[in-house]
C-alpha cells in the first residue's frame, strides 16, 4: 500500500476500523472514506452510547457502523485496522482471524498512506502536536495548496454544523510543489518509527508515557529521515537532539533561533508578537521582522506557531504569506477551549495531561488575575505512575495559594491495569508541599464541588485526555453555574 498513487489504491477498498471512534481513527476513517475507499467500524463508546453525535457524524460520511460484537466482519475482503489497545479476544478481533481477514495497525496503515504521499509533514514532540498540525494544515489550505491533514484534533477553522468533527481534512488536488499530507505521529507507542517525513517538526521532549533515553532515540530517528528538520531549541532535550544534523531550520520564543519571537503581548485568549527571521537561511537573505497576531492565547502557542511558520515556509509557502495566514488559526476543540461564562466564572475546556501541557495552561491563565479552580482527570494508570514526580513538581510550582485542584480517579476503559500510583497519591504528594488538592474519585462529585465553591472573577478549568465526555462534562459544569445564578 505504500506505493503508487494512495488515492487509487484504496478506491474501493475494503476497510473495518477497530474503535472507529477514536481520536486517532476517526480522521483516518474520514481519509479514506474521501479518497474512496468503502469503510465500515465498529466501537465501545457506540455501544455504550457515549457522545453519539460523534458516531451520527461518521455516518453522515457514508461510514456504516456496527455493534462491536463481530457481526460487522463478513468477508475475508475487508482489512482490519485496530490500535494496539484493542485485545485480540475483542469479538470484531476473533471474527477477523476466524475469516482470515488482513490485519493492519492504525499506524501501519496512516504511516502507508503518509510515507506513499509527496510532500510528507510529520509533526512530533510530547506536546504541541495537534495544535502544530491544524496550523500548518490551516495556512496550507488558506494558501490554496489543498492539503490532507490528520489530527487528532477538532480544528474549529474546519468544524461546521454539517462537520461537527472536523479533525481530518482530505486534500483533492495536486497542487505545483507537492500533495502535502500533515499528520501528527505518535511516540507514546513507538509507531514513530514508522513514518518518512519529507519535513520533520519537532516540538519538545518530555516524559509522558515513555523515558526520557527511549523518547530521544524515537525522535532522533525520526528527524534523521527528513530532507528538513524544523526543531524548538527553546526547548533543551530538543536542541541537545538536532546538535550537529544538517537541514535543521530552528525556532524559539525569546531566544537565539533562524526563526524567533520576541516582544510578546500576550491577551486573555490570545497572543501577538514580532516574528524575526534571521538569515541567510531557508527563508532568503537579510533579517525579516513582521508582526503577528495569534487567536490563541500562550507563550507554547508562539512555540507552537514558529514551528507551523517554518514548516509551510519550507514547503514553499513565502514567509509573509506564512505569518498573515495564521493569525486566522482559530485552535483546537479542547485545548484553551473557552466554553462560556456565567455569574462571573469563565469555564474553560482543555487538553492538558503531563507536565508539560499543564504548565502551558496555568502559566497561560496566570498571566491574567484570577482564582483557578482546576479539575484533572489522570488519562490512565500507567502514565500517572512515569510522571508521578515532574507532574507533582510542576504543579507545585504553579497552583497558587487560592487555586484548587480536584482530581478524580483515572480513565478506566477496562481491561487489566496495574494501579500502583493513583490520584489519591498525587493529591498526597501535592497536599505535603502545601498545595491545596483534593481527591475526589468519582468525576461527577468533583465537578459539582468546584462548581459550588465557584465565585466571580474565577476560572474553572476542565484537563485531561482519553475520555471525549470531558467536554460535555464542562458544558455541563456551565450549565450548572447558569442554574446557581
Amino acid at each position: 500500500m505504500a506505493n503508487g498513487n494512495i488515492s487509487e489504491t484504496v478506491q474501493g477498498q475494503r476497510f473495518f476500523l477497530v474503535g472507529i471512534g477514536g481520536s486517532g481513527m476517526m480522521p483516518l476513517a474520514t481519509i479514506l472514506a474521501g479518497r474512496g475507499a468503502i469503510v465500515e467500524g465498529s466501537d465501545r463508546g457506540l455501544d455504550q452510547g457515549r457522545v453519539p453525535a460523534k458516531f451520527d457524524s461518521l455516518i453522515a460520511r457514508g461510514i456504516r457502523l456496527h455493534p462491536q460484537d463481530g457481526s460487522g466482519i463478513v468477508s475475508a475482503e475487508q482489512t482490519v485496522v485496530a490500535s494496539a489497545a484493542v485485545e485480540d479476544t475483542v469479538a470484531d478481533i476473533v471474527a477477523a482471524t476466524r475469516l482470515g481477514c488482513a490485519r493492519m495497525s492504525r499506524a501501519e496503515l496512516l504511516s502507508a498512506l503518509f510515507n506513499a504521499s509527496e510532500l510528507p509533514i510529520g509533526i512530533a514532540g510530547t506536546s504541541g502536536k495537534s495544535t502544530v498540525t491544524g496550523m500548518i494544515g490551516w495556512i496550507l489550505h488558506a494558501a490554496g495548496r489543498d492539503p490532507t491533514v490528520m489530527n487528532g484534533a477538532v480544528m474549529k477553522n474546519f468544524a461546521a454544523p454539517d462537520a461537527p468533527f472536523a479533525s481530518a481534512l482530505v486534500g483533492a488536488n495536486r497542487k505545483e510543489g507537492g500533495d502535502a499530507f500533515v499528520s501528527e505521529v505518535d511516540e507514546s507507542d513507538g509507531s514513530i518509527a514508522r513514518y518518512v517525513p519529507r519535513i520533520a517538526v519537532l516540538n519538545n521532549v518530555s516524559l509522558d508515557h515513555k523515558g526520557l533515553d527511549e523518547l530521544r532515540r524515537l525522535f532522533a530517528d525520526f528527524a534523521g529521515k527528513a530532507e528538513v528538520v524544523v526543531a524548538n531549541v527553546g526547548d533543551a532535550e530538543t536542541a541537545a537532539l538536532v546538535a550537529g544534523m544538517a537541514n535543521v531550520v530552528t525556532v524559539a520564543v525569546e531566544a537565539e533561533a533562524d526563526l524567533r519571537a520576541e516582544n510578546l503581548v500576550p491577551e486573555p485568549f490570545a497572543i501577538a508578537f514580532e516574528l524575526v527571521a534571521r538569515l541567510p537561511s531557508p527563508f532568503g537573505a537579510g533579517e525579516v521582522r513582521l508582526r503577528v497576531r495569534l487567536a490563541v492565547p500562550g507563550r507554547h502557542n508562539v512555540a507552537n506557531a514558529l514551528a507551523a511558520i517554518a514548516a509551510v515556509v519550507a514547503a514553499g509557502i513565502p514567509l509573509e504569506q506564512a505569518a498573515e495566514a495564521i493569525g486566522g488559526f482559530t485552535g483546537l476543540r479542547r485545548r484553551f477551549d473557552f466554553v462560556g461564562d456565567a455569574g462571573g466564572v469563565a469555564v474553560i475546556d482543555d487538553f492538558g495531561h503531563n507536565p508539560d501541557k499543564i504548565a502551558a495552561t496555568l502559566d497561560t491563565l496566570h498571566a491574567f488575575p484570577g482564582r483557578l479552580r482546576i479539575l484533572f482527570q489522570p488519562h490512565g494508570y500507567g502514565p500517572l505512575k512515569v510522571m508521578r514526580r515532574e507532574l507533582v513538581e510542576s504543579l507545585t510550582q504553579r497552583l497558587r495559594p487560592d487555586d484548587v485542584l480536584v482530581l478524580p480517579d483515572p480513565v478506566y476503559h477496562g481491561g487489566t491495569v496495574t494501579r500502583e500510583v493513583t490520584s489519591a497519591d498525587i493529591v498526597a504528594d501535592l497536599t505535603a508541599a502545601g498545595r491545596d488538592a483534593r481527591h475526589v474519585a468519582d468525576r461527577a462529585e468533583a465537578a459539582a464541588l468546584l462548581v459550588a465553591e465557584a465565585r466571580p472573577g474565577d476560572r474553572i478549568v476542565v484537563m485531561g485526555a482519553r475520555d471525549d465526555t470531558l467536554s460535555l462534562l464542562a458544558a455541563e459544569m456551565l450549565e450548572s453555574l447558569r442554574a446557581k445564578g
